[in-house]
């Protein structure tokens, strides 16, 4: 028994008390880099932020885009917090995909207190680049350490 009544909902509990995730990823020979990202998420089902397409987990999803996220409030004490993670398949916005993208991203950053985003903002000669991860497994952390899955409704 898990004690989670609801994965699902304890899921988007997590994403939306956070505003940072981390991501795993791994170059062409399977090396591994975790690096935290501030992110804009549709539904739980995708996630966004932005990055230089020359940073290394850039470079290293370009090569292998199978990744891993997590999301965890580091202000929990010790055996008390909740965290998900997820596995995802993750690339830069394509050109055509942008303006949605940069919508839910630029949505996010004013809820936030933060500035609009734009086009122009994430295309050269910008040094940043929209990314979008879509999460293909979903797992909430049960308060006995367990990975719990967590399907969409």
């Amino acid at each position: 028994m898990t004690g989670i009544a609801d994965p699902w909902a304890l899921l988007e509990q997590t994403v939306d008390a956070n505003s940072y995730m981390t991501l795993a990823t791994a170059d062409p020979s399977g090396s591994p880099w975790a690096t935290p990202v501030w992110f804009a998420t549709r539904d739980c089902l995708e996630f966004f932020w932005v990055s230089r397409p020359g940073a290394r987990h850039s470079t290293n999803l370009a090569a292998r885009p199978e990744i891993a996220i997590s999301i965890f409030d580091s202000h929990q004490l010790p055996g008390t917090g909740r965290g998900i993670y997820l596995s995802a398949v993750a690339r830069q916005v394509l050109d055509e995909e942008l303006d949605d993208g940069i919508g839910i991203f630029s949505t996010a950053a004013r809820r936030a207190g933060l500035s609009e985003w734009v086009r122009s903002d994430v295309q050269a000669p910008a040094q940043l680049r929209l990314y979008r991860a879509v999460a293909v497994e979903h797992f909430v952390l049960s308060d006995k350490d367990e990975r719990v899955p967590a399907l969409h409704p």
